[in-house]
């Protein structure tokens, strides 16, 4: 049986920012619009104080009367004093900002990537039983823990940032123009070499980002093999080997994190080289200007000044960019798992089933796992109410496949599968599963209480009820037993138990 991939609805990056937006960014819109907020007024700010570098140069040297914005005119003499006094102002508003700024990200972006996992958890834990088999559940922590952080850093930092940034550079221009508009058309011939550099890192940066999330898979999936099946390793003498195949997966998964950070940190000195021969350009232009008396010393500073902050905004974009490129290539792939569809649904009009006796029909069943040669051909049983059956044969015989039928963790390829006459298909899946208790040969125990494995169907049981449960089980006395008696904790997969306590805990849960 296989699972049904709806469309994806984020091939294009439009597509896939909408999604984003609405599927999480939209319920976080009030921090979101604050903490942005707060990144263009730090943004402002940083542009302003270099802003100033002119008025104070020209008042606090050459004791001229100076102007702010054209709004705070202070007469010569008295910039020693007023200039100082304006740039704490600003400095503070900075400061405030910049606190506010970091305060939102943070609980912005830690909620989203609980958003997201908790979303991934839900759709892995109601996926068919077809598909956790077929991928291994390495891959699904990578997503939760992986993927899901790419986006967080993408989303939040990235687009606050890329905020700060990018209303830095539009001040900075701003200003640069105000001072020299034929200065700013130089820098402005730079953006399209610029522009060509992002474009080719990010190229790069997204083929890196899914080698290297293709090779955390593996790697999550060979360490919790390993752990596992360390019972088999030990006694194979295999540690050796396994641990050269996990430092295989390692340095394959290495090279691809390499490669993603070097595009990362070269793209920021190929952009900063062009902006260091733009501003080559700008001196020689300016020295050029000033001989001829057309730019201040303090223009000229101030220019300069705004220059370099542009360049280390620029920078700083630069880094974003491939940010962005991993959380998209990460977001990409969290909602083609999100969007697959499992075959095992309930019906739109699916019925109760009613509590009391029941009888279980199986009329020319017929499953084939996958493509694979069939399990079951033709298969007819009628179990009556009290009856007890058991299922004989060799191993790979169909025995285990039966009963995964009848709560529907698979369905049949042919035939059906009744409860007194009605089709399980047409069955409320709550209602089907919640008449069947299974015990397996390797029963399964959480770590956590003997008291919460046994009450984990019915988490509202009382501790007589429980012991009860116990006591039909002939699990009670052993329970007793043990230091902390139904308290005791049963360990990983319920290790500290034999496997004989294991399996009278899972029948008293039953």
């Amino acid at each position: 049986m296989t699972e049904t991939t709806v469309p994806s609805e984020t091939q294009g990056l439009r597509p896939l920012m909408a999604r984003i937006w609405r599927d999480y960014l939209s319920r976080h819109v009030g921090a979101l619009v604050a903490a942005m907020l707060c990144a263009g007024i730090a943004g402002l700010m940083s542009a302003t104080v270099l802003r100033l570098l002119e008025p104070a140069i020209d008042g606090l040297f050459e004791q001229t009367p100076v102007s702010v914005w054209g709004l705070i005119h202070i007469p010569a003499g008295q910039a020693v004093t007023w200039i100082p006094a304006i740039i704490i102002g600003v400095a503070l508003v900075w400061t405030a900002a910049a606190l506010a700024q970091a305060a939102l990200v943070n609980r912005l972006g830690h909620g989203i990537v609980g958003d997201i996992q908790v979303r991934l958890f839900g759709a892995m834990i109601r996926a068919d039983l077809a598909r956790l088999r077929s991928q291994h559940s390495g891959a699904f922590v990578s997503s939760v823990l992986f993927d899901a952080n790419l986006v967080r850093e993408a989303f939040t930092n990235g687009v606050v940032n890329y905020t700060q940034h990018g209303l830095t550079l539009v001040a900075v221009l701003a200003s640069m123009a105000f001072i020299d508009w034929r200065l700013t058309l130089i820098v402005l011939l730079g953006v399209p070499l610029i522009s060509l550099v992002l474009r080719r890192f990010s190229r790069k940066t997204k083929k890196a980002t899914t080698g290297a999330m293709k090779e955390t898979e593996v790697l999550s999936t060979a360490l919790m093999e390993n752990l596992d099946g360390v019972r088999l390793i030990k006694i194979e003498n295999r540690e050796a080997a396994e641990e050269a195949r996990v430092g295989e997966v390692v340095a394959r998964r290495q090279r691809h994190v390499i490669k993603s950070a070097d595009a990362r940190a070269f793209a920021g000195p190929a952009s900063n080289l062009v902006a260091m021969i733009i501003v080559a350009a700008v001196m020689a232009y300016a020295g050029w200007r000033a001989q001829g008396g057309g730019m201040t010393v303090g223009a000229f500073a101030a220019f300069i000044g705004l220059l370099m902050a542009a360049g280390q905004s620029l920078r700083q974009v630069t880094n974003l960019q491939t940010v962005m490129t991993e959380g998209l290539t990460a977001a990409r792939r969290l909602f083609d798992a999100l969007d697959i569809e499992p075959e095992i649904r309930e019906a739109p009009d699916a019925q109760p089933l009613p509590r009391g006796p029941a009888e279980v029909r199986l009329d020319g069943v017929s499953f084939a796992y996958g493509k694979a040669e069939p399990t079951l051909r033709d298969v007819s049983l009628t179990v009556r109410p009290g009856e007890t059956v058991a299922l004989v044969g060799p191993s790979g015989g169909g025995k285990s496949t039966i009963l995964s039928l009848l709560p529907r963790f698979y369905d049949v390829t042919a035939g059906t599968v009744s409860i007194n006459g009605h089709d399980v298909r047409e069955l409320k899946l709550h209602d089907l599963r919640d008449h069947i208790a299974l015990v397996t040969q390797e029963p399964f125990l959480f770590d956590d209480t003997i008291a919460a494995n046994i009450a984990y169907g019915r988490p509202a049981a009382t501790q007589e009820q429980i012991e009860e449960a116990a006591r039909a089980a002939a699990a009670h006395d052993f329970i007793s037993a043990l230091p902390d008696g139904y308290q005791t904790r049963g360990g990983e997969g319920g290790l500290r138990l034999s496997g004989g306590q294991r399996q009278r805990i899972a029948i008293a849960r039953a």
